[in-house]
């Protein structure tokens, strides 16, 4: 383990009993060598059918956000770290869509988007778009190692300053790098999320809140909520982060994740 991270266990079982959600990421954080494990999803049932409000928030297209907020048992979805949000409205059991830009303002943003997409995939070698691009609404992913040989920090780092020369922000997840224009993050589009679908201010109520994550794209997370965990295999990450989280799992990846939910539960029961 790090030494600047506690384990799970020292969680003040008060925040634990008084806790109303968690947010969590889903590459590596939720899924284990990019599969869902039976733990994982029955431990977001859990946490669902145990009274928590849960978010998953990711870099993951909205193509994908459109299943998870449908299929999964999710309050909602924010996506492509914090373009926008989705959520199933049970009453009228139908699919909403809140996109941060409008529809003319993310045409005009992928259009610039291309040609930053020709110069990365021109200068790094190895890279290439991320399969999942063409169900992406508002950023460039580009796959550093999910379909592709691993790529050494050295290429990662030359992908995220090719987007920083064009002005876009730029993220790395366990899988991809990340890059849009325009300032928003996962944070600020879950607080988003919280405040006009919950009626909830989260700068108020995140002693009530956890987040679950893995990577540098969580840092806004990890330094924001008092309990931000990690899954173990954030360890892989920690040379390269700023704001490391508070606590950290003993597991991996989805195992992680339910060990995170198992203690939890286990301290509610007891509330």
């Amino acid at each position: 383990m790090h030494d600047n991270i506690a384990p799970i266990k020292n969680i003040s079982p008060d925040l634990l009993q008084n806790l109303k959600g968690v947010l969590f990421d889903i590459d590596d954080t939720f899924t284990t060598h990019g599969r869902i494990p039976a733990c994982s999803l029955s431990a977001l049932w859990d946490l669902k059918n145990g009274g928590l409000k849960v978010i998953s928030v990711t870099g993951r297209p909205a193509g994908w956000c459109d299943h998870i907020a449908r299929m999964w048992p999710v309050d909602g979805v924010v996506g492509e770290n914090g373009a926008f949000y989705f959520w199933f409205d049970e009453k009228e059991r139908k699919l909403k869509k809140r996109f941060l830009d409008t529809d003319s303002v993310r045409a005009e943003k992928r259009q610039r988007l291309l040609k930053v997409r020709d110069e990365i995939l021109a200068a790094v070698p190895g890279c290439a778009l991320a399969s999942d691009q063409h169900y992406r609404e508002a950023d460039l992913a580009i796959d550093y190692c999910e379909d592709v040989p691993p790529l050494g920090s050295e290429a990662v780092e030359q992908i995220c300053s090719l987007f920083e020369a064009h002005g876009a922000t730029c993220k790395v997840s366990s899988i991809h790098v990340n890059g849009w224009f325009g300032e928003y993050d996962k944070l600020g589009m879950a607080k988003r999320f919280m405040t006009e679908r919950f009626g909830l201010d989260l700068d108020a109520e995140k002693g009530s809140f956890a987040y679950c994550g893995d990577s540098p794209n969580d840092e806004p997370m990890f330094q924001y909520f008092l309990m931000s965990v990690a899954v173990k295999n954030v360890l892989k990450f920690v040379n390269q982060m700023q704001t490391l989280p508070v606590y950290i799992t003993s597991l991996e990846g989805g195992e992680g994740f339910a060990e995170f939910a198992r203690h939890i539960l286990k301290h509610r029961h007891k509330a």
